[in-house]
């Protein structure tokens, strides 16, 4: 591994899934993958315990060339592309232009990550705000799902989904609103993705919000190499790590393991 993340130690395996599920957001470049070898050296590790498809996800021009290419590595690997809201401070029409093409390619599966983020001064508000609304009508011309980015901007969020329009299918990854929040997006037919911060102990607003979610707008992810699950919070992640997000969310729902395990996993392979 390679990287901030890639340099600190990765965790053991957890115990393997009884059912077979996916990783709906995960970032195998920052994990440290660089070739073929390395892609399906950490899809091995995933399928051991039970993770057996996952979504790469791009944040800038150079990961969205990557992301395209590891999905077609490894048939267990489909991609996301988009522009990440902190890299929008100085985009070109071709940097918007060649996202499109990357977007159009068949193993790229959602429109994403785009959104805003408020918590991060990289990017000025206007400049995140535009290039959102762009990607938002890509996802509607290409009629592919909206991969959602929402740190500290819930409001501008939802007003701008509302103002242009929203996609058919929109995904919150790695959700981080309160119960009040989730209950918007899924009344609005949302699909909210949880992510390695449901299973910290001080993320009572965010486990609230986890329990209201209607099973079939569920989804799990890993955003490896970051936010790793409890008990290895701090440590580096990857899509192997999934189970233990997968087990605390279903403590939180009161429902068994394998039944979230395969309920997320039908969510993401519909989605």
């Amino acid at each position: 591994m390679s990287g901030a993340y890639g340099r600190r130690e990765p965790p053991p395996p957890p115990e393997p899934l009884a059912a077979a599920t996916v990783d709906s957001h995960t970032h195998l470049d920052a994990c440290g993958c660089v070739d073929a070898a390395d892609v399906r050296a950490a899809m091995d590790r995933a399928a051991a315990v039970g993770v057996t498809r996952a979504v790469t996800v791009a944040d800038d021009l150079a990961s969205a060339r990557w992301v395209v290419q590891a999905a077609h590595w490894d048939d267990r690997v489909v991609a996301a592309v988009a522009l990440h809201p902190t890299r929008t401070a100085a985009l070109t029409e071709d940097d918007h232009a060649e996202i499109e093409r990357l977007a159009r390619d068949p193993r790229v599966v959602a429109v994403g990550e785009t959104g805003l983020d408020y918590y991060w001064d990289y990017s000025p508000p206007d400049a995140q705000q535009e290039s959102f609304r762009r990607h938002i009508d890509l996802a509607k011309r290409l009629g592919k799902p909206l991969m959602i980015h929402d740190r500290d901007a819930h409001d501008d969020v939802l007003r701008i989904l509302r103002e242009e329009g929203a996609p058919d299918t929109v995904v919150f990854h790695c959700f981080s609103g309160d119960a009040a929040m989730a209950r918007e997006c899924a009344d609005a037919g949302y699909v909210l993705s949880f992510a390695g911060p449901v299973t910290f102990r001080n993320a009572r607003d965010l486990q609230e919000a986890a329990v209201v979610v209607p099973e079939g707008q569920l989804l799990v992810e890993t955003d490896a190499p970051f936010l790793t699950p409890h008990p290895h919070r701090g440590r580096a992640n990857e899509p192997y790590c999934l189970p233990w997000t997968v087990r605390g969310l279903a403590d939180l729902r009161k429902v068994p393991d394998d039944r979230l395990a395969a309920s997320v996993g039908r969510n993401a392979e519909r989605v």
